[in-house]
C-alpha cells in the first residue's frame, strides 16, 4: 500500500515476478523478477506504507531438482529479508508476513491445537523444508524490526482453499464432483483450513490495527471439519450425492505409502486443528464467511458449479 496523493484514495501496488501475471485493474503493477537475495524491490516500494509479503516457494507435486532445501531457503528467507531490509530503508511502517502453521507442524492431538504459545518445531525436526523456511524467515524478520523499528506481523495460515485453489484441494474437487467413491467415511479427524477471502480479511485488519504490530497470529475458518465432512460439504456445494465408503486409516495410509502417497493420506486422516482466538481478542476479528459461502465461491470460480 502505498501512500495516497492528496484527496487520492489509499492505494494499492502489487510486485510481480513476471510481466504476464494479472492483476486487477485498480492496482499499479511492478514487476522485480525472480526472488531471492539480489531482488531489487525499490521500484515498488518507491512510497509506500506497508507491505503484505505473500509471494514465496511453496510445495511442488514433483520435484525435479536435488536440493529441495536450499531453493525454499533462496526464496523463502534470502528473498523475503532482501524485501524486509529494502522496506525498512524505503520508510515502510508495517511489513506482513504470511507464514504457514507448518511452523508449528504437521498434526495435532485431539483436543490439543495449536496456538501462537506453540514452539516451532520445523527447525527442531528438519522434516519440512517448506516450513524450516518459512520459520527462518520469521525469525530473521522479528531480528530486523528490533533493529529497524518496521513493525512486523506474522500470519500463519493452514490449508489455504478458495477461487484459483490447486493441487490436492483441487484433485478432491474433481473427484467428489465425478462421483467417484472415496474411502473417508470411518475418519474422525479435525482439519482447520482458511478460505482465501477470510484470509485476506484479516491481513486487511493486521494491515492497520494498533493491537497487531510485532504479534503472531493464527487463523482458521470459524469451523474445523473433518475429512468425511468437508467431502459433503463440497458435494453440497456442487449440488451433487458424496459417495463414501469406509476403510481403517491406517489401511489408507499404508497403501498409499506403497504408492508413494503416504504424506498426502496422513493429511486426509490426521487432525491439524489451530486456535485463532487471539485475532479474536487483540483485534475484534471473525471470520467473515463461512466455510460453504467459501465452497460455493470456490466451484464457481472454476465453472464447476455448471452441469
Amino acid at each position: 500500500a502505498r501512500k495516497p496523493d492528496r484527496g487520492e484514495a489509499p492505494a494499492l501496488r502489487g510486485a510481480v515476478r513476471r510481466a504476464e501475471v494479472r492483476m486487477p485493474e485498480d492496482v499499479e503493477r511492478v514487476v522485480v523478477g525472480d526472488i531471492d537475495a539480489n531482488s531489487e524491490w525499490r521500484p515498488a516500494l518507491a512510497g509506500v506504507t506497508r507491505v503484505i509479503h505473500t509471494a514465496a516457494r511453496v510445495h511442488v507435486m514433483r520435484e525435479s531438482i536435488a536440493d529441495v532445501s536450499a531453493a525454499y531457503h533462496r526464496v523463502n528467507v534470502e528473498g523475503t529479508v532482501r524485501l524486509a531490509r529494502q522496506a525498512a530503508s524505503a520508510g515502510v511502517r508495517r511489513f506482513v508476513f504470511l507464514s504457514s502453521v507448518k511452523v508449528n507442524g504437521e498434526r495435532t492431538d485431539p483436543g490439543c491445537p495449536f496456538s501462537e504459545a506453540t514452539e516451532p518445531i520445523a527447525v527442531r525436526t528438519g522434516s519440512d523444508p517448506y516450513g524450516v523456511s518459512k520459520l527462518e524467515a520469521e525469525i530473521a524478520l522479528r531480528s530486523l524490526a528490533r533493529t529497524t523499528g518496521m513493525e512486523v506481523v506474522i500470519v500463519r495460515p493452514p490449508l489455504v482453499y478458495g477461487p484459483g485453489v490447486r493441487a490436492n484441494f483441487l484433485a478432491l474437487l474433481h473427484a467428489v464432483r465425478r462421483g467417484i467413491p472415496l474411502p473417508f467415511a470411518s475418519i474422525r479427524n479435525r482439519r482447520s483450513l482458511v478460505g482465501c477471502d477470510n484470509l485476506a480479511d484479516l491481513l486487511a485488519v493486521v494491515l492497520h490495527a494498533p493491537a497487531a504490530a510485532n504479534e503472531t497470529f493464527l487463523v482458521r475458518d470459524a469451523e474445523d471439519l473433518s475429512t468425511p465432512e468437508l467431502v459433503r460439504r463440497i458435494a453440497t456445494a456442487l449440488h451433487t450425492v458424496p459417495r463414501l465408503f469406509a476403510v481403517p486409516a491406517a489401511v489408507l495410509v499404508a497403501g498409499a505409502r506403497a504408492v508413494g502417497r503416504a504424506d498426502a493420506a496422513r493429511r486426509l486422516t490426521e487432525s491439524l486443528e489451530v486456535d485463532a482466538t487471539k485475532a479474536t481478542r487483540l483485534l475484534h476479528w471473525t471470520p467473515p464467511l463461512t466455510v460453504d459461502d467459501q465452497l460455493r465461491r470456490t466451484v464457481a470460480s472454476i465453472g464447476m458449479d455448471r452441469p
